[in-house]
């Protein structure tokens, strides 16, 4: 078993499978997009083991703690790495984990966001090390897609695999 995925196996962590749409909503979009030795990967929201979009739901500072958020936002890179799992073949051909873009669904008022997006920067930093998973990371309140709590997205650096 490659690297990575003997890590998340120790941790009792789980790849999601690939998120599972309301039927009326079109994704027109690659979730990872390799371009040479990057992968984009597109926004993902916390999904559960089964694709299924994670709980709870609302506004952080709300309807979900920021305890919550920030575990929500740990669903969100388990969904990244997912997809790259997917799209990649072996999570250790990623060579750099390059930058995140957090966007936390908040409530008017809260303005804690790096501490809800935290749970995604632990999580890849705990996986990676300091010197692949160091990442520039962005991260702003707005209103998300289907009313979950984090989406991101991300780049990172890939070998030629």
């Amino acid at each position: 078993m490659a690297r990575i995925e003997s890590k998340l196996a120790e941790m009792g962590l789980v790849l999601p499978q690939p998120l599972q749409m309301p039927p009326d909503i079109r994704m027109p979009f690659a979730w990872v997009r390799v371009r040479g030795n990057r992968a984009f990967i597109s926004g993902h929201i916390p999904q559960n083991p089964d694709g299924t979009v994670a709980q709870p739901l609302g506004k952080v500072g709300a309807e979900v703690s920021p305890e919550q958020g920030y575990h929500a936002a740990r669903l969100v890179a388990l969904a990244h790495l997912g997809s790259l799992k997917r799209a990649l073949g072996d999570l250790d051909r990623i060579t750099a984990w390059l930058r995140v873009f957090a966007m936390v669904n908040v409530a008017s008022g809260f303005n804690e966001t790096p501490r809800v997006t935290n749970g995604y920067s632990d999580l890849i930093l705990e996986l990676y090390g300091h010197d692949v998973g160091m990442h520039a990371r962005s991260s702003i309140g707005m209103m998300i897609p289907l009313n979950a709590p984090v989406n991101c997205e991300a780049e990172v650096e890939i070998d030629g695999g």
